[in-house]
């Protein structure tokens, strides 16, 4: 159903417009010098525990969570679920590991983990892999948002056969979402996330009561959705014992893999305390019973009989059948603004880590501070017209296959960033041949795989073991760390500077006292 010409496309398009002007109203929120990479990439280190809650659901809970979870779960059934338990196990860490890295960035004036990596063990080599891996694995990620915010333009109607009807809308959204980050940096979406993340919430409720109550109620819908998955033995409402242990590495590696992504380290960067930080870590679980409305979509669109074209169509096609006109139209919106939050944030990142980990380190070691930021700037922009490219030129089922290898990738860039935040146990040398060693088995995996899945298979001692291939590769880079290490500093071959104090990682207030004031707020 095309809805160009009815209520839905008006309500979209007016949400949209007002949310540019709000993003190109960030620059003078929480006014600061945008001319100083500090200032733009990261706000200006001042954000308190609303924003900054408002800002990582908005990075965090991004178009592939809305439109690829719940496709996934169309497709795959309970396995899709996978998504749930690894926003259970990441907010621990994320209490635990970045006020860590919130305090010694602060005091050091780190942008980025490539910042932290090089700061910590002296290696221009280790820090520019980290920054290369953390922009090659974004790309995609940006990419997947452009490719949401299409499969709902597409169902609104803006797609035709010349290239301007099928491409020109989204060329439009992305000059949009370009400008206002050019202009405001991370203030833009920081502001426009508070809007995004009423909305989700606002239109996945109202889908939980409104879309049952039609289709029959959930006993209908689960029943319903059992019997399709028996009958075209494709997938299951329950989970199969030999996807256990396929399950729990994804839902592992995700957790691990999620905060080590240049988008979500920046999000982390710009809280104004530790303390923020840590409280962000108790309040954030709220958005994973939200997540878990989301992904139930994908049941009730297997039990509603909806037939999509491509995966990507699975939540637009449900909510066209299931809502009224203009509050498919404010659904629609919410969706977009899913991924324009994200994208922009994402680009943010990229943008943060070329400038500090090449840019500076490799052609211009004295830059200023307004060249770091105009170049960061324009570097922003570079970034999001390459993943547009990509999106034109690729299919939507390629780019979440190219996204899933992004995060095989990133999981990587773990040891190296994560173990730094307690003790430098590890010679630099070390870490990287353990980085070669995992992004080799990692990305073989995926191409033997062909990029269709993520879930590889070894045979040990007669037994056939699945799990996600990040997982297997981030083994294979612990093990030649640990043993590299021990051979390099047995060899008596020497650490570089480490620029560091153990003071330095320790923030203004202790865990026990955010644990305390949180409980007893």
């Amino acid at each position: 159903m095309q809805l160009l010409h009815s209520p839905a496309f008006l309500v979209f398009l007016a949400i949209l417009a007002a949310v540019s002007v709000l993003g190109f109203l960030g620059a003078r929120w929480k006014r600061g010098d945008l001319d100083q990479l500090d200032e733009w990439g990261l706000g200006g280190r001042q954000f308190g525990t609303l924003i900054t809650w408002f800002l990582v659901g908005g990075d965090f809970y991004t178009a592939y969570t809305i439109i690829a979870v719940p496709a996934l779960v169309f497709g795959t059934g309970a396995m899709g679920f996978f998504a749930l338990p690894y926003t259970i196990i990441v907010y621990p860490f994320v209490f635990l590991a970045m006020p860590r890295l919130w305090s010694v960035a602060r005091k050091h004036g780190y942008i980025t983990p490539a910042d932290f990596v090089h700061g910590r063990y002296g290696s221009r080599t280790l820090a520019t892999l980290v920054a290369i891996t953390g922009i090659t694995a974004t790309m995609p990620y940006i990419a997947l948002q452009l490719a949401g915010m299409g499969a709902v333009l597409a169902q609104l109607g803006l797609t035709g056969d010349s290239w301007i009807q099928q491409d020109l809308p989204l060329l439009v959204a992305f000059l949009v979402l370009a400008l206002y980050t050019y202009s405001s940096g991370l203030r833009a979406p920081a502001i426009i996330a508070i809007v995004k993340d009423v909305l989700i919430y606002v239109v996945v409720i109202a889908a939980i009561v409104i879309i049952p109550a039609k289709a029959g109620g959930y006993t209908h819908i689960f029943s319903g959705a059992d019997a399709v998955w028996s009958r075209q033995n494709t997938a299951s409402l329950i989970l199969l014992p030999r996807d256990y242990t396929a399950y729990a590495s994804l839902a592992l590696g995700s957790a691990l893999a999620a905060f080590m992504y240049p988008h979500t380290v920046t999000t982390m960067l710009a809280s104004s305390s530790g303390q923020v930080i840590r409280r962000n870590a108790v309040l954030l679980p709220a958005y994973t019973f939200l997540l878990g409305l989301i992904a139930l979509f994908g049941v009730v669109a297997v039990a509603a009989g909806i037939h999509p074209a491509t995966s990507s169509g699975v939540v637009p096609e449900l909510m066209t059948g299931f809502f009224s006109p203009w509050f498919t139209g404010l659904a629609f919106a919410a969706i977009a603004l899913a991924a324009m939050v994200p994208a922009a944030i994402m680009s943010i990142g990229a943008a943060n880590l070329f400038t500090r980990s090449i840019y500076r380190a490799y052609f211009r070691p004295h830059a200023t501070a307004q060249q770091e930021s105009r170049v960061a700037k324009n570097v922003s922009f570079g970034v999001k017209f390459g993943a547009l490219l990509f999106v034109f030129t690729s299919s939507h089922d390629f780019v979440i296959n190219l996204q899933l290898l992004g995060g095989i990738w990133i999981l990587q860039t773990f040891p190296a960033i994560t173990f730094g935040l307690w003790k430098r146990v590890f010679h630099h040398q070390a870490l990287i041949a353990g980085w070669v060693a995992g992004m080799t088995v990692g990305t073989s995996m995926a191409a033997a795989l062909r990029l269709h899945s993520s879930v590889y298979a070894l045979n040990i001692a007669g037994t056939n073991i699945r799990l996600y291939a990040g997982i297997w590769a981030l083994m294979a880079n612990i093990v030649v760390v640990w043993l590299t290490s021990m051979l390099l500093d047995r060899t008596g071959i020497q650490r570089n500077h480490d620029e560091t104090a153990h003071a330095d990682y320790q923030d203004e207030c202790g865990v026990s006292e955010v644990l305390i004031k949180t409980v007893s707020s």
